[in-house]
């Protein structure tokens, strides 16, 4: 029976808990209060995100962080309307994941999960600092991923 026991934890599939996420920093800049605008106002926003990970003291653990940088400008004035930073983290227990596919794992599949409440924490800040409610759009974190991993690979290419 102790044979059949190992073949099982062999076979085992990943495991992922969630066991905590927070906002570890947070900044909104409503600049149009601030300053004004002259004329109708039509926003256009640029939103740029970042991934980071890194694996904690306790075993399994690793830390997510999602860096989301929004800002909207007019788009006949190019005036800034606001800014919002969002640093929010997730901390996961992670089992049974092979060490060559760990990384992509906590930069795609961990965000995947942290992001429902980004969108919300974005949604409810813009909409308190006098904005329309911003809706991010489903970010492809796969698509982020393998774009970062071809600008490294660029950037690394020896120049000719």
């Amino acid at each position: 029976m102790a044979e059949e026991n190992g073949a099982d934890q062999a076979q085992q599939g990943p495991v992922m808990n969630v066991m905590a996420q927070f906002i570890r920093d947070m900044s909104f800049e409503n600049i149009l209060a601030q300053k004004g605008v002259n004329g109708e106002v039509q926003p256009d926003v640029q939103v740029q995100v970042n991934l980071d990970a890194k694996k904690r003291s306790a075993e399994h653990q690793y830390e997510v962080v999602m860096k989301l940088n929004v800002t909207s400008v007019s788009k006949g004035t190019t005036d800034t309307l606001f800014v919002l930073e969002l640093d929010y983290a997730g901390v996961f227990h992670i089992e049974n994941i092979p060490e060559d596919q760990m990384h992509p794992f906590l930069l795609i599949e961990c965000p995947r999960q942290l992001f429902p409440y980004v969108r919300r924490i974005v949604s409810d800040v813009t909409r308190d600092g006098g904005f329309p409610p911003l809706n991010l759009e489903n970010i492809d974190f796969l698509a982020l991923y393998r774009n970062e991993l071809a600008r490294r690979a660029a950037s690394e290419a020896p120049t000719q």
